[in-house]
């Protein structure tokens, strides 16, 4: 198993009212998307592991987001912060926090899915793409910008999750 990993320290503060610990596995790298993201003008995506590995920094401080039917990203509903980012094996997995006192009707919200219906999506900025005319856009570069949490069957990889510290 290859591994790489990056993450802002945050100090411990026990039971933190407005810091809720979660942990998702935001995308799935080397592996073509079950169907197309937003953005891709109906193209299926790859997301190359060298190029997850390199963006790797661009994750730590992002926001996490949500929209309200928990079915896509709204960059102006953030609600945490990304402070770690690994790719195990094919997962790229990514922890942080919720703001639970600040968003307390999004941290019951995301406590009645079950978990196995929550997913996560990212948000990019800077993509290349290996070759626009391909059936799947092969992404070789890009910038994280942020991720959003929404229901699994909303996201573009259904291998992706999301769970929130109880």
């Amino acid at each position: 198993m290859q591994m790489e990993a990056m993450a802002v320290e945050i100090p411990h503060v026990d039971k933190h009212p407005n810091r809720v610990p979660f942990e998702g596995v935001l995308t799935v790298v080397n592996a073509a998307s079950d169907k197309a993201p937003a953005g891709a003008r109906g193209h299926r995506v790859m997301l190359t592991r060298e190029a997850a590995e390199k963006a790797l920094p661009s994750l730590l401080g992002m926001a996490v987001d949500y929209r309200p039917g928990w079915d896509g990203h709204d960059a102006r509903r953030k609600i945490g912060l990304l402070t770690e980012a690994n790719v195990v094996g094919s997962r790229l997995v990514v922890r942080g926090y919720l703001y639970a006192r600040d968003f307390p009707e999004v941290a019951r919200a995301i406590q009645a899915h079950a978990p196995e219906k929550l997913g996560m999506s990212y948000e990019l900025a800077d993509a290349r793409v290996e070759d626009m005319r391909a059936e799947i856009w092969k992404l070789t570069r890009v910038t994280f910008t942020g991720a959003a949490i929404l229901l699994r069957d909303k996201a573009a990889y259904m291998a992706t999750s999301f769970r929130m510290a109880s």
